[in-house]
């Protein structure tokens, strides 16, 4: 079946399952249902302050028999008797009653820190602590650092997508962070909520406890609602807020997932375009991003969200948020517009195409904003019309993660498919008066991956479905 026909298909089931009203299915559990909460802490999340110099967080899970958040941290020594200096620490409780019954959700957040530091903490179960988990502070001055960049998770996250996530944390040496451009899990699809969690937690494994995590919400971390009047909505998820204790410096309406981070000379600024788009946080986000980046001290300026700017699967960019956010991107020089949502690669720099771009690059002509689109999971898109050429760079049917290589004049960018080969190399460099310009890396790099007809770029059946 082509992928026209395969799209019309859903469409005429999906109208007559609307016509006799059919409950959706039950949802299923991962094989051997492991993710109940247990006597021992899992689902362990380090998370960054807005200084993360001397602010960070940590979230973890437990039984109901462990009534409160207990965590110890001290020092990293470099000998085995970490406890003799460590204190502890308190933190707020939480239940959540889910389809794996009740757990606690718990999270205590480190302040005092001091920059440039290795600690280590432990978190309590019911039956005893956890392991020792360490991290290191950031420094308070600018100075390198490398962080990985992730693309939708959504679908078999331990089946497939772990595999991505697994390669990305192998592919570095020392990330000091992980930035998660939004929909983690599927939620609203078949595999038990619960489950996804439990499954997006494995996948990462002691890797989330001990490296800060920045992630975006996307439209999937939201969960159908009714207003009070009957109409359909959405509402964040219970899990987002308690996975992920972030800084309280948002926009009003989207304290839980809008933020900034300052990480060692990049401001971080996370946007939540699912609450923009359907629940009408747009202005207030707006007028926040502009204070936010206007107000920024940072060298490097780096915006993290969901739904892209520029589109490389659907038919139309998402138009509300282009109007609203890119001239502020190019007001207030934003740097890097990390995405997701599409499920296919994208990097694009100049609206007119790629063919503008190049002519740009060759008169050296300073740049905008890079925006770049992302997937870590096994749900693919195919390209829309536009993609082959506006984007400089795409991919389709391609599971993907990248990594950011930080200095004071430069962006290193590299994206690499989830068997660790190069896949796009380029730097954002920045000149002696302050201007941008994009560098495309030389050397080796896959041609670029698309389907053709029906056949998929490692020559099996394309799995990308028209959007």
């Amino acid at each position: 079946m082509s992928r026209t026909c395969l799209a019309a298909a859903i469409a005429v089931t999906c109208l007559l399952g609307q016509a006799v009203q059919a409950q959706p299915p039950a949802p299923i559990h991962s094989p051997g249902a492991p993710y109940a909460a247990s006597t021992l802490a899992d689902r362990i999340v380090l998370t960054p302050g807005a200084n993360p110099a001397r602010q960070m967080a940590v979230a973890f899970r437990t039984d109901l028999a462990q009534q409160t958040a207990h965590l110890e941290i001290g020092p990293a020594l470099s000998g085995p008797t970490l406890e003799a200096r460590a204190r502890a620490l308190t933190g707020t409780t939480q239940r959540l009653d889910t389809d794996n019954g009740a757990a606690l959700y718990h999270q205590v957040r480190l302040n005092d820190l001091q920059p440039d530091t290795a600690y280590v903490y432990r978190v309590k179960g019911s039956a005893g602590w956890s392991e020792w988990l360490q991290f290191r502070t950031a420094s308070e001055a600018a100075r390198p650092f490398t962080f990985i960049y992730l693309g939708d998770t959504q679908n078999d996250i331990l089946a497939i997508a772990s595999r991505t996530i697994r390669q990305a944390l192998r592919a570095v040496a020392n990330p000091a962070l992980v930035v998660h451009a939004g929909d983690l899990v599927a939620q609203r699809e078949t595999l038990s909520h619960d489950d996804e969690w439990g499954e997006w937690n494995q996948a990462g494994g002691y890797a989330y406890g001990g490296m800060p995590q920045l992630p975006a919400a996307g439209n999937h971390e939201y969960v159908d609602d009714l207003t009070p009047s009957g109409e359909e909505t959405r509402r964040l998820g219970p899990h987002f807020p308690l996975q992920f204790p972030l800084p309280d410096n948002g926009a009003a309406g989207t304290q839980s997932t809008s933020y900034f981070v300052d990480y060692q000379g990049v401001r971080f600024v996370v946007l939540d375009g699912t609450s923009a788009l359907d629940l009408g946080t747009l202005d207030s986000q707006t007028a926040w991003l502009e204070r936010t980046l206007a107000a920024s001290k940072a060298r490097w300026n780096v915006v993290v969200m969901h739904q892209p700017v520029f589109t490389c699967a659907r038919p139309e960019d998402t138009e509300p948020l282009k109007s609203a956010w890119k001239p502020i991107f190019e007001r207030h020089r934003v740097d890097l517009v990390l995405q997701g949502h599409d499920h296919c690669y994208s990097r694009l720099t100049d609206e007119a195409g790629r063919d503008a771009s190049a002519k740009a690059r060759t008169a050296k002509a300073p740049v905008g904003p890079v925006y770049m689109v992302s997937v870590v999971g096994s749900k693919m898109y195919g390209l829309n019309d536009r993609a082959h050429r506006q984007p400089d760079r795409i991919a389709e049917d391609t599971q993907l993660y990248q990594t950011v290589a930080v200095s004071a004049d430069r962006l290193e960018v590299r994206a690499f498919t989830a068997s660790g080969e190069p896949y796009d190399a380029f730097d954002v460099r920045r000149d002696a008066k302050g201007r941008n310009h994009l560098d495309q890396i030389p050397g080796t790099r896959l041609a670029e991956r698309f389907c053709q007809g029906e056949q998929g770029p490692d020559g099996l059946p394309c799995t990308a479905r028209d959007k």
